[in-house]
């Protein structure tokens, strides 16, 4: 397929604007229950939500710019009961509400009493918001990823490990991104959030590799003499029957060499997983702002790489026919 920088941007944006408020709520969370000491973080959870609005708003701001009439985006949230796009579109708006919410509640330091536990510890209104928005972060994870994945007829898509990628994916550069902000906000939390950021990246880490290992030893169902009706065992491309660009040649087929390909991965490999758990061990040890954020940064790039790949590697049928050129 044709990797959209559109949809590339858009995915790994709100992909860690999502990771990021998980792992704002995850401290409150431990906190509450008493696994980590009661501080007073509401600096970090303020900044923390504006940055992952801002995050989901670049990645909303992107999609536009996949859209052949972007004033008709509205109807895209239409079709709802049969298409994962239109729930996105729904579920995507109401969790940049949420996380609106949790850090206006932050900053007013507006913490009444709802609940109060055995332990004494109080449920606030920003802890019952962070609820509902953790609930859509995850539903957004999902519909984000079962877009690609109830592709039936792309078999690099139509996979279960697609929407756990995306959402380990995005959980690991959320709590990279917290580590990093952490450092300058709330110290005391660097050593909690990049430990968590270390064991998401390597369960993302693990689930891509599994579903490149699926990836290479997929069997096409279709092949070029059934693309073109004829048995002859030896059948070879030469071109691709246009004398110049169409839409099926510029929307379904990435037109990279296999070099590129071949280059892409290891590189996506090395910056989203390696160089990142690597810098986050010595950042956690250290406290540096500067390492933690440079495993951000290193590991963004290489979540675009990763999402450039898996668009170009699912392999349109239509390419059988349409890919080659004289």
């Amino acid at each position: 397929m044709h990797p959209a920088f559109s949809v590339i941007f858009l995915t790994t944006l709100i992909g860690a604007g999502q990771g990021l408020f998980l792992a704002l709520f995850t401290v409150q969370c431990y906190a509450l229950v008493g696994l980590l000491p009661a501080l007073p973080d509401g600096d970090m959870h303020v900044a923390g939500s504006v940055i992952a609005l801002a995050l989901l708003g670049a990645g909303l701001v992107a999609s536009f710019f996949h859209l052949g009439r972007p004033e008709r985006a509205w109807r895209s949230a239409a079709q709802w009961r049969t298409s994962w796009l239109s729930r996105e579109v729904i579920v995507l708006p109401a969790f940049m509400a949420s996380v609106a919410l949790y850090g206006l509640l932050h900053a007013l330091e507006w913490s009444p009493a709802l609940v109060s536990l055995p332990s004494g510890r109080a449920i606030e209104p920003s802890f019952v918001v962070g609820m509902a928005g953790t609930v859509l972060a995850f539903a957004l994870f999902v519909c984000t990823g079962m877009i690609y994945a109830a592709v039936r007829f792309l078999a690099e898509w139509h996979t279960p490990l697609t929407p756990i990628n995306y959402t380990l994916l995005g959980g690991a550069s959320g709590f990279t991104l917290a580590a990093a902000l952490a450092a300058l906000a709330a110290p005391q939390r660097v050593g909690f959030l990049a430990g968590w950021a270390i064991v998401l990246t390597v369960l993302a880490a693990l689930g891509r590799f599994a579903s490149l290992w699926r990836n290479a030893r997929l069997q096409p169902r279709s092949t070029i003499q059934t693309a073109i009706g004829v048995k002859h065992p030896q059948v070879v491309q030469k071109s691709q029957g246009f004398m110049g660009g169409a839409f099926n040649t510029r929307e379904f087929f990435h037109r990279a060499t296999p070099g590129v390909l071949r280059l892409v991965k290891p590189a996506f490999i090395v910056l989203a997983f390696v160089a990142p758990v690597l810098l986050l061990a010595a950042g956690r040890g250290e406290g540096s702002p500067a390492l933690l954020a440079l495993a951000f940064a290193l590991q963004y790039v290489g979540l675009l790489a990763e999402r450039w790949f898996f668009f170009a590697q699912a392999q349109h049928p239509q390419n059988l026919y349409y890919q080659a050129a004289a």
